[in-house]
């Protein structure tokens, strides 16, 4: 596959203004056992599937370069068993760290909040819900969700925006769209396009177990 590459920006600092939505992850509709998502990029051409394993009580999410699952990109997983508070390390097929994301399971009752770190162990950055209004009324109120999509920015630990990450209005299928809209700089080597998708494929496979 050579669509997705691990590489620190798809957009220039001009082009990040246009918002252009690089991927979509759309989840798979009636699948029985696990969950699928199919990743796509402007052009509507398949770029990647991820493969969420059933009965599992620890979280294993695969990302493949199709859904024939012959070749992996990245894999996703947890060694906490049904913690609100679980970090996912992010990987690549050799093993080699990319990164990792922990939920701040407590205040994502009532806003989804999550903490990203390097391979390394230190925190680089945050990804959170839209606003914390939009987010009570989605809690409170099932039409809600509907209604009003969830969306979330990825932003460093000095505020400056990465990405972001938007539920598509449609009732009956879920579609998240990814825009990356850094520009390049070495600073930001660790926010590669593999690790943007796999927060957005953990954002997805989350807020579907919850629904």
């Amino acid at each position: 596959m050579t669509t997705i590459h691990a590489s620190p920006t798809l957009l220039s600092a001009e082009g990040a203004a246009e918002r252009v939505e690089q991927y979509t992850i759309r989840r798979q509709v009636f699948k029985l056992f696990g969950a699928g998502f199919h990743i796509y990029d402007p052009a509507g051409k398949l770029v990647g599937y991820c493969k969420q394993k059933a009965f599992k009580l620890k979280e294993d999410l695969r990302i493949f370069t199709d859904d024939t699952c012959a070749t992996e990109l990245l894999r996703i997983s947890t060694q906490q068993i049904l913690d609100i508070e679980a970090t996912y390390s992010v990987a690549v097929p050799t093993g080699e760290s990319l990164g990792s994301l922990r939920r701040k399971g407590l205040k994502s009752i009532l806003r989804d909040e999550w903490l990203v770190f390097a391979h390394s162990g230190e925190q680089i950055g945050t990804i959170l819900e839209d606003s914390q209004w939009k987010a009570t009324v989605r809690r409170i109120i099932e039409l809600a969700k509907v209604l009003m999509p969830q969306s979330f920015t990825l932003r460093r630990t000095d505020g400056r925006e990465i990405a972001t990450f938007r539920q598509h209005f449609n009732p009956f299928i879920y579609r998240l769209g990814v825009s990356i809209v850094h520009a390049p700089d070495t600073v930001q080597d660790a926010f590669d396009d593999l690790f943007i998708l796999a927060a957005g494929s953990l954002i997805a496979a989350i807020e579907g177990r919850q629904g």
